[in-house]
């Protein structure tokens, strides 16, 4: 959903029974939404990231690493992209989306800065309804230069002719399908060591106190020159084992052991044989804190080497609200 940055929730000069009656709503609808007793959300929320000062909080935004595919995926309803969309209703309040695609691939780092990003359809030889699709969500030029900030002392340009490619947009269509949220996008920079991206993302950590959605947008294996388009469930030996190597050393968490993939024996190279898909997960753990928990929101393998495994970490699925009222029943 969109909405500010930093939801505030304060009686202020309000009765305190009109306050504590919005408080009350705010916690039963996040109770229901969980499945779980007062209790056991007071428990959920407090392995949650929220700040609070007084009666106001903040929220934490998780990250997310979409193995995103082929573009066919945004026209169509299937295992994968159900869980996006599942993913994106369980997103607490979102100002703005930050993305890293896999297919914006530039010497030195870039940050697209327009008010309203294009449509970007980067492949040739899909179906007419996928070169008509677009998708419509606004820019934000302030984010931009956030970034550009927080980046330092890299060099970041603030670019006004790129947009939205078909990595962007292809899962957000079904993470925000209103394409009312505005995004901006990242480049990653083909000149620099995998090293230097995990750094980038480590410096971008705050934008998710500030209602920032950072998204990576890849494919954990990769590898089109030996794809089968015949076994399209089926996955070849070495990508199923790297693709599992890959996901425990997110479940541990194995950051340099990520970062280091190049040295991960043939599986990798098999599955890395360029690196453009696998760098946005960098980024994403890059941005991982000690307090995030990882979540597989879908897995897979398409047409033998195409990995489809997703990933978020952070608390997901809470309405993140003030809830002065059952701290006061069950305790701090």
């Amino acid at each position: 959903m969109g909405g500010n940055a930093t939801r505030q929730y304060q009686c202020g000069s309000q009765s305190m029974h009109g306050c504590e009656a919005r408080r009350y709503w705010l916690v039963a609808g996040s109770i229901f939404k969980l499945g779980l007793s007062e209790s056991g959300f007071l428990g959920k929320l407090s392995t949650s990231r929220i700040n609070f000062v007084g009666d106001f909080m903040t929220t934490t935004l998780p990250i997310a690493f979409i193995g995103h595919g082929s573009p066919m995926n945004t026209l169509e309803d299937n295992p994968f992209t159900q869980a996006w969309r599942r993913f994106g209703a369980s997103v607490p309040q979102t100002k703005a989306v930050l993305m890293i695609s896999a297919h914006w691939y530039t010497r030195g780092t870039h940050v697209t800065a327009m008010q309203t990003p294009k449509t970007i359809h980067d492949f040739g030889n899909f179906p007419k309804p996928l070169f008509d699709f677009q998708y419509p969500a606004p820019g934000e030029p302030a984010l931009a230069e956030r970034v550009a900030t927080l980046l330092q002392p890299v060099q970041v340009g603030l670019d006004q002719q790129w947009g939205l490619d078909h990595g962007a947009w292809s899962i957000l269509a079904h993470i925000f399908p209103d394409a009312n949220i505005p995004v901006v996008q990242l480049s990653i920079d083909a000149t620099q060591p995998a090293q230097f991206h995990y750094d980038l993302g480590k410096r971008l950590i705050p934008l998710r106190d500030e209602g920032v959605l950072i998204v990576g947008s890849g494919n954990v294996v990769h590898n089109l020159g030996i794809m089968d388009w015949r076994t399209q469930n089926r996955a070849f030996d070495w990508a199923e084992r790297f693709n599992g190597v890959v996901k425990s050393h997110l479940a541990e968490p194995d950051h340099p052991t990520l970062i280091h993939y190049d040295q991960l024996g043939n599986d990798a190279k098999l599955s890395i044989p360029t690196a453009e898909h696998y760098l946005p997960l960098l980024y994403v753990t890059g941005a991982q804190t000690e307090a995030d928990k990882l979540s597989v929101l879908s897995d897979g393998i398409f047409g033998g080497s195409i990995s489809m495994l997703s990933v978020a970490m952070g608390s997901l699925g809470a309405l993140q609200c003030a809830v002065c009222q059952l701290r006061k029943k069950h305790g701090p």
